[in-house]
Parts: C-alpha cells; sequence; structure tokens
C-alpha cells in the first residue's frame, strides 16, 4: 500500500514538478531560478484555478452569511444541537459547503512537500533522476535569484514577504460583522495575524524558493479573491 501510494505520488507530484522547474530552467532567458520558480508557479495557480476558484465563491458566500449565523447562535444560545441544525439547514438553503474552504489547503500541502523535495534536489546540485526523454538535463542550477537570493537556503527578507501576503489574504477575506460569538473571534484572529506569524516561522527554515512560491501563490489568491468579491453576487439572506 505504502509503495504504491509513494509511486503514485512520484508520478502525479514530484516528476511533473521536477520536469516542469528543468523544462522553463531551459527555455527561460539567463536561467534565473527565481524567475522560473514565478512562472512555474503561474503555471500551477492556473491549472488549479477551477477549483480555486469554487472554494473562493464559497467562502465569499460563507462570508455573507454571517449575520444570519450570528443571528442563529443567538437564537439557540445554549442549544448546541438546535444550533447546528439551523446552521446546516441554512447552508443547505443557499447550497454552501462549509467544509469547501479547506479545499485549497488539501491541494497546497502535497505541492508544497513536492517543491521541497524538487527544490532540495534541483538547487542543492543533486543528480536530476527522474527527467522525462524530452525534458534535456541542464547540468548544474544556479541557485541564485536576480544573481542576490540563494533560493537553496533561508532568506528572511522571503520569509517576512510570506507572512505578509498570507495576512494580506486573511484579511482580505474576514468578514466585517459586528456581534460575532467570541469563538469565532478568536478563530478569526488566529487567521489573521496568527498564521502569518507562523508562516514567517517556517518559511525561515525552509530553502527560500518555497517561500517564494508561497507569495507568488498568494498574490495570485488575492486577484482571485479581488475578482470574486467584484463579481460575485452577493448572497440575500431572507430573514
Amino acid at each position: 500500500m505504502l509503495a504504491a501510494f509513494l509511486t503514485a505520488y512520484n508520478d502525479v507530484i514530484y516528476r511533473p514538478l521536477l520536469n516542469l522547474l528543468v523544462f522553463f530552467y531551459n527555455i527561460i532567458p539567463g536561467h534565473d531560478v527565481g524567475v522560473v520558480i514565478i512562472v512555474l508557479t503561474i503555471v500551477i495557480r492556473l491549472i488549479l484555478a477551477p477549483s480555486f476558484h469554487k472554494s473562493l465563491k464559497s467562502q465569499k458566500a460563507m462570508n455573507d452569511l454571517q449575520p444570519k449565523l450570528a443571528a442563529l447562535r443567538e437564537k439557540h444560545k445554549g442549544d448546541k444541537e438546535g444550533e447546528a441544525k439551523a446552521m446546516m439547514e441554512l447552508y443547505k438553503e443557499h447550497k454552501i459547503n462549509p467544509l469547501a474552504s479547506c479545499l485549497p489547503l488539501l491541494i497546497q500541502l502535497p505541492i508544497l512537500i513536492g517543491l521541497y523535495q524538487v527544490f532540495r534536489i534541483a538547487l542543492g546540485g543533486q543528480h536530476l533522476a527522474g527527467l522525462y526523454s524530452f525534458v534535456k538535463a541542464p547540468g548544474d542550477i544556479s541557485p541564485y535569484f536576480l544573481h542576490w537570493v540563494n533560493l537553496s537556503q533561508p532568506s528572511w527578507i522571503f520569509g517576512v514577504f510570506a507572512g505578509a501576503a498570507q495576512f494580506w489574504q486573511s484579511k482580505l477575506m474576514m468578514p466585517k460583522v459586528a456581534g460575532q460569538d467570541s469563538t469565532t473571534k478568536i478563530m478569526q484572529m488566529q487567521t489573521t495575524y496568527v498564521l502569518p506569524v507562523i508562516s514567517v516561522i517556517i518559511a525561515l527554515r525552509l530553502p527560500a524558493g518555497l517561500p517564494l512560491y508561497w507569495i507568488v501563490t498568494t498574490l495570485f489568491a488575492v486577484g482571485q479573491q479581488y475578482y470574486i468579491l467584484r463579481n460575485q453576487p452577493k448572497v440575500t439572506v431572507v430573514s
């Protein structure tokens, strides 16, 4: 079972990411691996755009329902079972899946793991095993971005930028609703302020190529969110 899983992971995630990185490194003028990572990130986001778009739409719809959810919590105060039932009926009425917002994380995690392996091997000067027959091995891949930042080593600059981008994205989608319960406020506080700090701490321990990927993918997500907030009709809740 484990061997089959590792084989599938290698064939579906690791090898495609490695080959895309090397392919772009071969064809992009200047062979700047930082530019390659930016292009690779954009390609990944475009491929996954439909699933992310659906998740962001669901998240916006959830935010639009916050006033009604707050009213339900107040109405069923002390009755957790009644509150949960009323909330599920509200989600069903508006055709909203409350778990849909978790989809980006579930998609991103295996990609991040795959990219970590790819960067560790490709930027660390190791032998590039697993290239497709039509992808030429470039020899040594320079790990420097703009002849300045070594993307194979941690970078505090990229770590801070990754946290700032995460904060911007979280702040953008935070529901602006008064009278929320303490649990909701704590969860929003953790998402908006604690998660960016954790992102910085983790980024400072990883090769700078990964924070660069996270910065670009987060900025792409912010662009998607702006588009959805501008064009997606607001969920109308009838009291």
